[in-house]
């Protein structure tokens, strides 16, 4: 039997109702703010990446799926989403649109990482970005747009972590004083972190290993070298936070392991999940188009890693999506199964979801599957309906029977759903 590759999984119904339901409100939040829908390719050419996110991270160094086509050129799929975007901005002469410019996507990623809870090889992202803004004010405006598609759909408990990343300028000063704290220890570094000393001793930071963080203790914030550009910036994006009410802790050793950002980084942690697992993560990004060939456009941004999201909804949200009410439709006689799909396509019209009874079964049988399944009413159609223009329609909540005409049916659904469902 063919299976599907390590790392990847299918996804069934009824779980992608939470996955349409989740895109749904990202799509209708980030739209409210001025959003508007890109779509990249799932493949770019190798260099976007390797110059964007940044030769020595892990994800250009030993998780990316690159490839050659046939005429031998490197292809990767895509890690990431940012990077696609500003390739898209630069490529499509998006710099003739009135700025700042606001675009968002949703659409699977690619890295061959370990495997482990929550993570798997291809993923979905949800993400946003501002271009064209290198205010505090855009910084805001983004988290805030994030902290609302995370209260609608009913979080209170997540963590939003932010910091001060510095300036490139402020990097290279940070660089060094990471390498002169750490360079007395390196032996207790992991193989990983002790190459990072040399090439990028940023990446030290974003280190998992229990031990590494231990080492990096000792290491002094950004701020401790950062200018007052830098500082100044991300002070204000936390007034503005502060004034919104959106609540955030400082974390002095949150660096992201992508190195185009620099100034306001941040991420989102779910307590669900553990300290480690992050919901979203996003930044400010200034030089990223610049650096890949374009002028010199700001720009800020996020992704969110929609199976980690997926896996921690709140109840309330999940129960609300899997319980929408549905019609159960049961033609008896054949000819009933000759009409009924004219009766379903005109309830359809009408805003009545439902499912057809297509598979002969008997109304014992029937009425037995509604039950069990969860459908909120049952519509029978037989012979006597038929003559009469009617359906019979049973409220399998309050377990009663009526009669309606064939053309009530849609009000009385809506009446019916407008009704609590006692004994459900």
């Amino acid at each position: 039997m063919i299976q599907r590759p390590r790392g990847t999984r299918d996804l069934l119904p009824p779980e992608t109702c939470l996955w349409q339901a989740v895109e749904g409100i990202a799509r209708e939040v980030f739209g409210a703010f001025g959003g508007e829908e890109i779509r990249t390719p799932v493949f770019e050419a190798t260099e976007l990446f390797v110059r964007s996110v940044g030769e020595t991270t892990d994800i250009v160094h030993k998780e990316m799926y690159t490839f050659p086509d046939r005429k031998g050129r490197s292809l990767t799929l895509r890690p990431e989403g940012t990077a696609g975007v500003a390739r898209a901005w630069i490529e499509n002469g998006l710099g003739d649109r009135s700025h700042p410019l606001r675009l968002y996507y949703l659409g699977p990623m690619f890295r061959y990482e370990r495997m482990q809870h929550g993570r798997y090889r291809q993923f979905a992202q949800i993400g946003l970005e501002i271009l064209g803004a290198d205010t505090p004010l855009a910084d805001a405006e983004l988290i805030a747009a994030m902290h609302e598609f995370f209260v609608r759909l009913g979080f209170s408990d997540l963590v939003i972590h932010l910091n001060n990343l510095g300036d490139p300028e402020d990097r290279v000063r940070y660089q060094e004083a990471i390498r002169a704290a750490l360079a007395p220890r390196r032996a207790e570094l992991c193989s990983d972190c002790q190459r990072r000393l040399d090439e990028n001793p940023l990446r030290i930071l974003d280190c998992k290993v229990p031990s590494c963080q231990a080492v990096a203790a000792d290491v002094p914030p950004m701020d401790a070298v950062a200018g007052e550009g830098s500082r100044g910036h991300v002070v204000r994006v936390e007034a503005h936070l502060r004034r919104l009410g959106i609540p955030y802790v400082r974390n002095e050793r949150l660096v992201r392991g992508l190195d185009y950002y620099l100034r306001t980084v941040f991420e989102v942690v779910s307590p669900a999940l553990g300290a480690n697992t992050v919901l979203c993560g996003g930044g400010r990004y200034d030089r990223l188009i610049a650096d890949l060939g374009g002028p010199a456009i700001p720009g800020v941004g996020f992704a969110i890693g929609e199976d980690r999201l997926i896996e921690v909804l709140p109840e309330a949200f999940r129960e609300s999506v899997l319980s929408r009410p549905k019609l159960y439709l049961v033609p008896l006689g054949e000819a009933a199964q000759a009409a009924v799909l004219a009766l379903a396509l005109g309830w359809v019209r009408e805003g009545v979801p439902l499912e057809i009874e297509a598979t002969g079964r008997s109304l014992k049988a029937a009425l037995k599957r509604a039950d069990r399944e969860g459908f909120r009413a049952v519509a029978i159609v037989g012979d006597d309906e038929l003559q009469k223009d009617s359906v019979s329609v049973r409220d399998l909540a309050a377990g009663s029977q009526t009669s309606v005409p064939s053309t009530e049916l849609p009000r009385w659904w809506h009446e019916l759903i407008g009704r609590p469902a006692e004994g459900r």
